[in-house]
């Protein structure tokens, strides 16, 4: 084992997840944007838009194949770490049409667990269902506990006082300093309808959560921690 990879190692096992206790449930919010949650042995993430390299390289644009490899990266970090029984993605796994990343990124799920994944599709999952005959597929919304799990969050009339765990917005939120400087943020976002996660795909834009309210509940993702804001 080289020195730099062992570097890589101390690095990941010096960040830090925070355990939110939330309807009882304990939910513990990663730095690398996905939520475990430890009653149902379930990572939870969104928004993984692999493939959306490819799919831009074939528009001209070089984007390079680094970026999903980091992801990967994360993801296998992640499974390792928690070693949940579940995987759930709300929505978003593939960014559109079928490129070959797609056989990337289910031989990578075939060398990490022995289970399979569930999806619950999201915009951007438009491929031929045969494409996810390795994968749990759900409609949404689907209840699992206390909540109900989509992509797009669901309007609060429609959700019977049950929280909405989403994705979709990729919500971010920006920090002000005392000398007037702004930092931006990708954040996971609770309020008393909703717990939306940020996008877990490093290749992706971001939202900014313009209106908060009394009660909501926000925690900005750093690169080695997540933490908790005013």
């Amino acid at each position: 084992m080289g020195d730099e990879f062992k570097a890589i190692r101390r690095y990941k096992y010096m960040l830090k997840d925070f355990k939110f206790i939330h309807l009882d449930q304990n939910l513990f919010l990663h730095p690398y944007k996905s939520i475990y949650w430890s009653e149902q042995r379930m990572l939870l993430l969104a928004d993984v838009h692999y493939g959306k390299a490819a799919h831009f390289r074939k528009s001209g644009i070089a984007i390079p194949e680094t970026v999903h490899r980091q992801d990967l990266d994360r993801l296998a970090f992640l499974i390792a770490h928690y070693q949940p029984e579940r995987i759930m993605i709300l929505g978003d796994l593939f960014h559109s049409a079928y490129n070959q990343s797609w056989q990337v990124f289910q031989q990578f799920f075939e060398s990490q667990i022995s289970f399979k994944p569930e999806l619950v599709p999201g915009n951007h999952d438009i491929l031929d269902k045969h494409h996810y005959q390795r994968y749990h597929l759900h409609e949404a919304p689907l209840a699992i506990g206390p909540y109900i799990l989509s992509h797009v969050p669901i309007a609060p009339g429609l959700l019977g006082g049950t929280t909405n765990l989403c994705g979709h917005i990729h919500p971010a939120v920006s920090i002000r300093g005392k000398a007037r400087q702004s930092l931006k943020l990708e954040c996971f976002y609770f309020n008393k309808n909703h717990g939306i996660l940020p996008a877990f795909g490093r290749f992706t834009g971001t939202a900014k959560m313009q209106q908060r309210h009394p009660g909501d509940t926000v925690f900005a993702v750093t690169d080695q921690k997540v933490v908790p804001i005013a």
